[in-house]
């Protein structure tokens, strides 16, 4: 059956403060692609976008930030469909998902904040980031948007001048625009921009705390999702940040500091990945890797604390069971293996002495999941996001909400869940992805996923009536909500195992030998 599409000389088009806007109607769903946001140079701060005369097309998506290396061949697709779009540096663009272009709807907007850590991907990088299906689920403005990353994004220069102030957070400052811009247009896309919802997975959800601890951003957004994006790695000033900039500029043969801002991307990025290695292995600074504290980003909630503005956003925090652990091949004998079998698998993991232990907590916290699932299990993400959950749990200003994403998936003989595979289930995109078709499961988790986030959104609160009442969590108790074939609200149910597990697992770091990452 033929859907509905409008796209004519007329119609839609919207007036924004630089200039019309002409996008397309798909079915309900006002779509406008590419918009750009900012402006800005190499290492520095983002400027206003021109002003333009009549009325400019928004029916492609903008640049995406290149990356330091080439992707590889995509052996991942199943787990983690992606798009790939033209690179440029110049990349500062964001895209509109609405159900009315009436400035007086006054809808909730949820801002998406992609993955890749600070140094990779892009809004449109997964095919579930699409809006269209949680815009019309929702009747919500979804708005994505691309920004600076790497070192074109996270490289400090500021010690090279003043022309460089805050380069080290040009990413987060892009951002920081994009939510200046959304502040002061999203209604002629029906938005309300005193509701607008921060929400991102992995780097995207670092990206919705750093934005949390940034002053500039005060009153641009007013709640947060942070989806299996809470890291707790140590941060801090930096040491010397001028070595990187002169060792650079060493490699190409350089005797200012300015040919950086004009030799093409590509040759800087081969310069900066020859160099830098030998940097960060003497513990130089060496950038790219995400905000750093300075006038504009006073810090890390875990190094100094949750801001006053900070403690007044409600949060709702999450991970997924598996992580990137579950980017592993399946095991034929998940389901079928003896009890002998499994403590046996466990023992030569963790060691014998914990083998007994972790097995029974683990059982005790997940009740009828494959004891597989112990040896995949995400250690990384849920310890870090379990203790800023208890510190911002301490902030009476506003709620915090916890939440696991639990789904067994039906890749090789079952699959515990991987990093980003929630992602479509949030979006109320199930139904294009593969790996989520479960009859008589993904239609019912689909619209109590994307339920609570809609919910979160527009009141602050992701309860709905779909699911077990859920609290906001308190000081000494994490209510999470177990995201699964059936929903279930749990109370500290993991505290013992995640000790235990921590102290007993191989040491793992997201980026790091122990695992290749797929975003």
């Amino acid at each position: 059956m033929a859907r509905n599409f409008v796209c004519n000389t007329k119609d839609p088009i919207v007036e924004t403060k630089y200039g019309k806007l002409r996008g397309f109607i798909l079915d309900n769903t006002y779509t406008f692609y590419g918009i750009k946001y900012a402006n800005a140079g190499r290492f520095q701060l983002p400027t206003e976008p021109d002003s333009w005369e009549g009325v400019k097309d928004a029916l492609g998506y903008g640049y995406v930030c290149p990356m330091l290396t080439q992707d590889k061949p995509g052996s991942g697709e199943l787990k983690v469909p992606h798009r790939y779009w033209p690179m440029d540096e110049n990349c500062q663009y964001l895209n509109i998902w609405t159900q009315s272009i009436d400035k007086n709807a006054k809808k909730p907007v949820m801002v998406w904040l992609h993955g890749g850590g600070f140094f990779a991907g892009s809004s449109i990088e997964q095919q579930a980031y699409d809006g269209a299906s949680l815009s019309q689920f929702g009747d919500v403005v979804v708005v994505t948007l691309n920004h600076r990353l790497n070192i074109l994004g996270y490289l400090d220069m500021s010690s090279f001048g003043e022309k460089y102030k805050n380069s080290g957070n040009a990413g987060n400052a892009d951002m920081v625009a994009a939510l200046r811009w959304i502040h002061e247009n999203i209604a002629a896309f029906g938005g309300d921009p005193e509701n607008v919802t921060l929400f991102g997975q992995s780097g995207g959800g670092m990206k919705v705390y750093s934005l949390m601890q940034t002053p500039s951003a005060d009153g641009l957004f007013h709640k947060g999702i942070i989806q299996s994006g809470v890291a707790n790695m140590g941060g801090g000033k930096p040491g010397d940040t001028s070595l990187i900039g002169k060792a650079l500029m060493e490699e190409l043969g350089f005797d200012s500091v300015e040919q950086l801002e004009t030799v093409p991307y590509r040759k800087l990025a081969a310069a900066y990945n020859k160099v830098s290695p030998a940097l960060a292995k003497k513990g130089e600074y060496v950038g790219a890797s995400g905000p750093i504290p300075d006038d504009f980003y006073p810090g890390d909630p875990f190094d100094i604390g949750f801001t006053d503005h900070a403690k007044t956003i409600p949060v709702m925090v999450g991970t997924v069971l598996d992580e990137f652990m579950a980017f592993a091949p399946g095991k034929a004998d998940r389901h079928t293996r003896t009890e002998a079998d499994a403590r046996a698998m466990v023992a030569a993991h963790f060691g014998e002495e914990n083998a007994d232990e972790l097995i029974a907590l683990f059982k005790e916290a997940y009740p009828g999941k494959p004891v597989d699932d112990l040896i995949t299990l995400d250690g990384f993400f849920r310890k870090a996001s379990k203790d800023f959950i208890a510190k911002k749990s301490e902030c009476p200003e506003a709620a915090t909400y916890s939440y696991m994403f639990n789904l067994e998936l039906p890749v090789d003989e079952g699959s515990g869940p991987w990093h980003c595979s929630e992602i479509p289930f949030v979006f109320h995109n199930a139904h294009s992805t593969p790996y989520c078709c479960i009859p008589g499961v993904t239609e019912k988790l689909e619209y109590q996923m994307s339920s609570a986030w809609v919910n979160f959104a527009r009141f602050g609160n992701p309860g709905d009536p779909s699911l077990p009442a859920w609290p906001a969590c308190k000081p000494g108790d994490e209510a999470c909500m177990f995201f699964d074939r059936e929903c279930t609200l749990h109370h500290n149910h993991d505290n013992a195992l995640v000790e235990k597990h921590m102290a007993a697992a191989p040491k793992f770091r997201p980026g790091g030998d122990d695992v290749e990452i797929q975003h």
